[in-house]
Formats: structure tokens, sequence, C-alpha cells
């Protein structure tokens, strides 16, 4: 195939999904590769003495054709993958390690970035130029440049064994999820399950060319099961189901895949000096030592437990008085916390999902973020997607200024992974002169329409839906000169403010009064609906305050220690779970093996941030509530002191200039109903 027809080759502005095919990638990887080589080498066969913009600088505006490419082509893999995308990504994933490798281990131009570091101090540099400097130089020290030639190898192994580990813990994920479905012909066996979800399981069984219904293990058939379906031994079937993903023993189990990258990643950390995984990953963080999150966790544990665990004992006694339970079972949580809420506030996610049209939630997130930060949304349809189902709109100020280019797509589908998540298709920056301006996309899995019904989403969907669009938000109004400090290049333990902030929208009457209205008549959500989303917002906060500490413990358990003497994945993650546990453990099933924010994403050591960040998201939303949800002035001081700045200062100082102060905890856990 001629490189020269190879549209991934071409000088492409959106990424030209129509053209492309499989075969294009790999040759497409290899040709960039080599040109970002060639980039580099001009950096380090420069003969002039080395300067910030000739070094630092060159480096950072390198790559941009290999970024794209790669940018195209994983984004795919997460949400429109095939055997053969799966395939290449084996393939290439090792070519980009070595290259990285290649790159940071390079001693001439690790020297050329040493000669600039040594002079900081006496640059005239600005706070930008400063930070990317000290980025350069720690990624080159942080990944091997200053290891002699033998650990310079052993870290190049590590590197690209840790590159195809995670891409087969995905892999095995998706292939699990796949293979499962609970077909199910008698209708009895739906009682107590709504309408819409039924219909959604005959869609679903129709699809597959069967009678019945099918339930599988996609977020939007399995929760309504989990929360409806009367038939307890069906719930706890799907239960077992979920919780055993790639722990069966079979050819996609991850037990082997997680004990290796936890050893690999501590024998790597160790080889750079530092004590554990967690410690290395940390020194790139706000709350930057193991020792500082676990104080943080266990200082929310103990405010959370109490709570959690009269929460727990309550529905314990609401289960046996209802039905006569002795012991509460995982596949019991969802179903009784329903019904308990329901009999609380008069309140269930059915009463509310036909005011949840999801074009309705689209709109209105467009409209906050209008009255916000003055964008305007239009939808474009002359834009190459990956997938019909996938929107794409054109983001604008107020004065008609492009801003952005904006893809959403929120269904799930077979080729597409679990859960939600914002990525990009182009970064910005400025260069020459030029605000080269972002692609941003947002990928959802939320309950489709039917043939009766548009998609009507449940209010944790239109919370996610918010929090994605929030990291949006982060990329979309980037407005930094480089390119590695743009959007939602920040550390790990801030990136979630955004996100998160937005969330408190949707519990506010003036902002749900923009988009809620029933799908049938047009009627605004009614306002004794709004308080009781607010009054329900607490409820059972300390046991999901507990639930998302341990996960952040098991992290911190398989990060920050060394981890040699692992042999018992589930045995490990028991102990781990100790002191959060509620509910009795069920030996089928295990969190780690699907745990892929930790072993496929980059939240190892970082899962923690979820808490911190919402410690920081609290503090935020309550200065909102001070001066009015849409004040002006508050919103423009978020965007230019947060969702414009990227990574080019500390955080705490961004966040600092926003607030004036730095964050209170009291806010979290007076929103969480923990204190008064």
């Amino acid at each position: 195939m001629s490189l020269t027809s190879n549209p991934l080759l071409q000088d492409f502005n959106e990424a030209p999904f129509n053209t492309i095919k499989d075969e294009h990638f790999k040759p497409a990887f290899i040709e960039a590769i080599q040109i970002n080589r060639n980039e580099i080498d001009a950096i380090t066969n420069n003969t002039e003495a080395p300067t910030f913009q000739n070094t630092i600088a060159a480096l950072d505006y390198s790559g941009q054709q290999l970024d794209r490419i790669s940018s195209v082509f994983f984004n795919l893999n997460s949400a429109e993958t095939s055997e053969a995308i799966q395939k290449i990504a084996q393939e290439v994933s090792p070519l980009l390690t070595a290259f990285s490798n290649d790159v940071t281990l390079n001693e001439t131009l690790f020297e050329r970035i040493k000669s600039i570091y040594a002079q900081k101090d006496d640059l005239d540099l600005s706070v930008e130029e400063k930070t990317l400097l000290e980025k350069k130089y720690k990624s080159f020290a942080r990944n091997g440049a200053n290891l002699p030639e033998n650990k310079k190898s052993r870290l190049r192994e590590i590197d690209t064994a840790l590159a195809k580990l995670k891409l087969s813990f995905g892999e095995n994920i998706l292939a699990e999820t796949n293979s499962y479905e609970l077909h199910l012909t008698n209708e009895e066996d739906l009682a107590g399950v709504p309408a819409s979800a039924k219909e959604a399981f005959a869609a679903e069984a129709a699809s597959r060319d069967k009678e019945g219904w099918v339930v599988t293990l996609d977020y939007p058939s399995y929760i309504p099961f989990m929360k409806y379906a009367d038939n307890r031994e069906l719930r706890k079937k799907l239960s077992l189901a979920f919780g055993s993903k790639a722990f069966k023993g079979n050819e996609y189990d991850n037990q082997k895949n997680v004990i290796e990258i936890v050893n690999l990643r501590h024998e790597r950390a160790q080889l750079l000096g530092y004590d554990t995984h967690a410690h290395f990953v940390l020194e790139e963080r706000m709350a930057q030592t193991p020792a500082k999150v676990k104080d943080f966790l266990n200082e929310l544990l103990e405010k959370a437990k109490p709570a959690a665990e009269r929460e727990f004992a309550q529905l314990e006694n609401f289960a046996k008085t209802q039905d006569g339970i002795d012991a509460l079972q995982k596949w019991d949580g969802s179903y009784y916390s329903e019904k308990l809420k329901k009999e609380l506030f008069n309140l269930d996610d059915e009463q509310l999902k036909p005011y949840f049209k999801l074009e309705n939630v689209i709109n209105g997130v467009f409209e906050v973020a209008t009255r916000l930060f003055g964008l305007q949304f239009e939808q474009v349809t002359n834009v190459d997607v990956y997938h019909k189902d996938v929107k794409t709109y054109r983001v604008t100020d107020v004065d008609g200024n492009y801003i952005s280019l904006f893809y959403a797509d929120f269904h799930p589908r077979k080729g597409k992974r679990g859960g939600a998540w914002m990525t990009s298709f182009k970064g910005q920056k400025i260069e020459n002169g030029v605000n080269e301006r972002p692609h941003i996309s947002n990928v959802c899995n939320f309950t489709p329409s039917t043939p009766s019904k548009p998609s009507l989403l449940t209010f944790n969907e239109v919370t996610t839906l918010f929090h994605e669009f929030g990291h949006g938000l982060h990329g979309m109004l980037a407005n930094t000169t480089y390119p590695s400090l743009s959007g939602t290049s920040v550390y790990w333990d801030f990136v979630e403010l955004p996100s998160q902030v937005l969330e408190n929208w949707c519990y506010e009457k003036e902002a749900l009064e923009l988009f809620a209205t029933h799908y049938e008549t047009g009627e605004v959500i009614p306002m004794e609906l709004v308080q009781k989303i607010k009054d329900a917002a607490t409820f059972q906060e300390g046991m999901q305050t507990l639930r998302q500490l341990s996960f952040g413990l098991l992290d911190m358990s398989w990060h920050g220690q060394d981890p040699s003497n692992i042999t018992d994945v589930k045995a490990f993650e028991k102990e781990a779970f100790g002191n959060t546990a509620l509910y009795p453990d069920t030996p089928e099933t295990c969190m780690s093996t699907a745990f892929a924010h930790i072993f496929q994403g980059g939240y190892s050591s970082g899962y923690y941030s979820y808490k911190w960040a919402e410690v920081l998201d609290a503090d935020a939303f309550e200065y909102f509530k001070e001066q009015g949800i849409f004040n002006k002035d508050v919103a423009t001081k978020f965007k230019d002191h947060v969702l414009s700045k990227g990574g080019t200062e500390d955080p705490m100082t961004l966040y600092k200039r926003f607030r004036g102060q730095e964050p209170k905890p009291e806010a979290l856990l007076k929103r969480a109903g923990l204190i008064d």
C-alpha cells in the first residue's frame, strides 16, 4: 500500500473516519514514528547551544502526527473496537513503547535538557515556560534518563511488557462482558422490572435472533435488573456473573495479569529509586506521598464508617421486614435500597426518567455551559464519525469565535468498552501565533431508545453526562501555548474537579428547569420532585463513601507496598477490603480482575483522587452557591483560573486564585450529611 494514499499520513484537521481502513493504521504508526524520530534527531544534531526554544519547545511541538494517529486509533480501540483493531493494538503498542523509551533514554537529548534546567533561574522564562521545563526534565529523570545502561535496558523490557499486559487486561474484560447473556423466556422472571427496561431486554433478544428477553452485563441492562427484579435467584446469578468477570480461570482470566502488572510496576519504581509504584506516581500529584493519601482516606473512613454501618443496619432491617431476608447479600443491595428510597422519599428512578430524555439533557448541559461560560453549540453533520450513533457539534463563544469540535457517543454496543469517559481527537496549542482549537469527545453507555420510547436517562446517568461534560469543558476551553500542558494534562487528583463540580447543577432547581421536561407532555419537572432529588441526594451517602474509599484503599494496597509475596489475588483483595466491607464476601467474585481504572487506565495509585477532588468540588460549588449558581463573575474566574489553564501552574495555586483560599473538607462532609 502506498504511504501517500494513507489518509492518516495526510495533513488532516478532523479525523478522516470515512476513509480510514484497519490496514492503514500500522503503516501510519511506523511512518509517524520515523517522522518523530527525525524531529528528535534535528534537536539533538543542532550545533547551536541548547536553548528553551530549540530544545524544550521544539521537543513539545514534535510528534504531532504520531499523537493524532494515536488518539484516533486508541479511541477507536475503546469505543468501536474489533478483533482486527485489538490485534493491531498488540502489534503497535510495543513499537510505541520502544520509541518512547528511545526518546526518554536519549542521552544527547537529556544532556541538552539538563544544561537548560541547570540555568533555569537565570533564564527569563514565563510561568508556563518554567512549568514546561520542569516537566520535561522530570519526565526524563523519572523515566530512567539518569540510569546506567544495564538498568535502562531492563526498563525498556518492563515498559514493553506493561504496555501489552494493560491491553490484554482490557480485552479480557470486554470479551467477558460480551460473552455473557441472561436469556429469559418466562415473563414471570421479570416481575418488578419496569416496562421500559423489559422493552430494552426484548429489543436485545431480538437483535440476537432470540425469543423473550436478554439481560447483559452492560450497565444500562445490568443496573435496572439488579435494582428492580423481584427474582432473588436471578439477581444472584447476574451479580455473580458481573463480579466474576476475568476471574473464572478461563482464557480471559486476569489474575496472572494483575500479579504481573503490580510486580513489574514495583520493579520499575525500584529501578528508578522509589520505594514503591505509589511513591513514584504520587511525586507528581497534589497528595505527594502514599502516607498522605492513606491518612486522607482513613480520615474520611473514620467519618463515614459509623454512618455507613447505621445505613446498612437500616437496609438489613428493611429487607427483613419486607421479605424476611436474614442476611443481606450483594445482589440485594440495589434492590432494597431502591425500595427503601421510595418508602423514605416517595421517589424512584422510574418517576424521574420521563423528565430526562437524552436529547433534552444534552441541550440542558449545553445551556448550563452557555449561561456559565458563554458557549454556543451547533450540531453539524459534515464531520466524519466512526459510528452512526456519534453526533458532532461546533462550539463557539458569544462573539462567534470557534472554540472546539465536540463529539458525543452515548449508547452501548458490542465494540465499546463499558463506563464513561472524555477523550480528544486533537489537542489545543498555540504555535506560530495560531491557536489550534481542540476536538473533544464524550463517550458513555446510556440507556438506548426502544421501539416505543426515546432514550430516557436515570438520574445517575444524568449526573454521569454532566460529569463527562465537565471533563469536556476542561478540554474545550483549554488555552495554553504548549500541547503537553493543555486541557486535562493536569495532576490526576486535580483532573476530576471540573467534572465533579458540574454534577452539582443536576440538583439545582434553577438548572433542572432548563431541561427536565416530560418527554410526552413537555411539563417541567414538578418542584416537589426536585425537592425529593435534593432530599435523597445524601441517601446512603455513608455507604457510597465507604465504597469509594474501599476502591482507593485497594489501589493503594496493590501499589503502596512490595507485591512480590502476593500469590492469591482474591485473598489479598479480601484483606484490603477488610475495614470497609459491609456485605458478606462472595468467593466466586473479584473486583481486581476487572478494575480497569487502575490496571488498564491511568488511575494506578490515583483512585483516591475522586474523593480528593470531591473536597475541591464541594468547596468550589459552595462559592457558586454563595454568589448564585449562574453567577458570571464566579464562572469567569473558574474558566480563567482552572478550565483554560491546563497544567501550566501548580493546581493549588490555580485553585486558590479562583477561590481565594485553600479548600476546606467541611464543605464535602456537610454536603454528604456526615456532619451538621
